[in-house]
């Protein structure tokens, strides 16, 4: 809309204060850049950037650094969340929307709500001193020993199950992310036209017949927005998951080996940094997670742009 300053100076003043604050988040952005890639000079220099992608070696000691375990954990657990979590979050959407009694929504929905409120350290703690010890006891055995003979799926669960590890931080991961996704998916189920679904009903469609051709559909976009939000949570969460991934610097093939994540590892390690090197490693290792986050949801804002033109013709 533009300044009309001229005609009334109150909605110059309106138009300029949201104007700054609308502003300031690329200011934000761009200063958090600014300091990120100063800080890292000293690492970009000594190990340029194909070489720090794609090094294993973390070893402070030596002073040298590499981002590829911490960049394959993030990945990992960030994808296994994404996974957990997206049916168990759809589930409770469709539950609240379209099966559960009136009596029922709006404690589930205060609940999911309540659940995106809770502290990620009291995720992790929860998980250490909980979770933890019923994966390592229950869970992962049990997983070991219905995968023992399938080819290819046995390798995900080898190892000495200990509740340290990747899949831990994995099912922490997806709780945390699960009530973004759910809560955005039944806003936009609730947005489907009653007479819409009136229509399908009348036609002889049954309940599960017009959620999945008509409630899903119709809302497709708002739930893929949901996802996008999910993954950038699940991308940058730090303590829930240094409580239970176990910060070991190694390309895992075993879903029950620690591994690190760059979150992780800049949450353990910054304090111990000693060494310009070393702390310079470190803020390399943050703009790794800040581009790699910034190209992630920029590639879903595309995708999901493009779908949006493509349903609005």
């Amino acid at each position: 809309m533009p300044l009309q300053y001229k005609k009334n100076p109150v909605d110059f003043i309106f138009s300029a204060t949201t104007a700054a604050a609308s502003f300031s988040v690329i200011i934000f952005i761009i200063g958090i850049l600014y300091v990120l890639v100063t800080e890292s000079s000293l690492a970009i220099g000594k190990f340029g950037i194909v070489n720090f992608l794609t090094s294993t070696d973390w070893d402070p000691v030596k002073e040298s650094f590499g981002a590829l375990t911490n960049i394959y954990g993030t990945v990992i657990t960030t994808f296994l969340s994404l996974l957990i979590a997206i049916p168990v979050a759809l589930g409770i959407a469709i539950f609240v929307t379209e099966i559960a009694p009136n009596f029922l929504k709006g404690p589930i929905g205060a609940a999911i709500e309540l659940l995106a409120a809770i502290p990620s350290i009291i995720y992790g703690m929860w998980g250490l001193f909980t979770l933890s010890p019923i994966m390592s006891k229950y869970v992962e055995p049990f997983l070991k020993e219905i995968t023992a003979g399938v080819p290819f799926v046995n390798v995900l669960f080898q190892g000495t199950p200990m509740g340290i590890d990747i899949l831990t931080a994995s099912v922490i991961l997806s709780i945390m992310i699960v009530p973004f996704t759910a809560s955005i998916s039944r806003d936009s189920f609730n947005l489907t036209p009653a007479i819409v679904k009136e229509s399908a009903y009348a036609i002889g469609a049954t309940k599960w017949e017009v959620i999945k051709n008509v409630v899903i559909p119709y809302s497709k976009l708002g739930v893929f927005g949901g996802i996008v939000l999910s993954l950038g949570r699940a991308i940058g969460e730090t303590m829930a998951v240094a409580f239970v991934l176990g910060n070991n610097h190694k390309i895992a093939t075993s879903l029950l080996d620690a591994a690190a994540t760059i979150t992780v590892t800049l949450a353990n390690e910054f304090a111990e940094a000693d060494k310009d090197i070393y702390l310079s490693s470190l803020f390399y290792l943050a703009l790794v997670l800040f581009v790699m986050s910034f190209i992630t949801l920029a590639i879903a804002k595309f995708f999901l742009i493009k779908a949006e033109k493509k349903y609005s013709r």
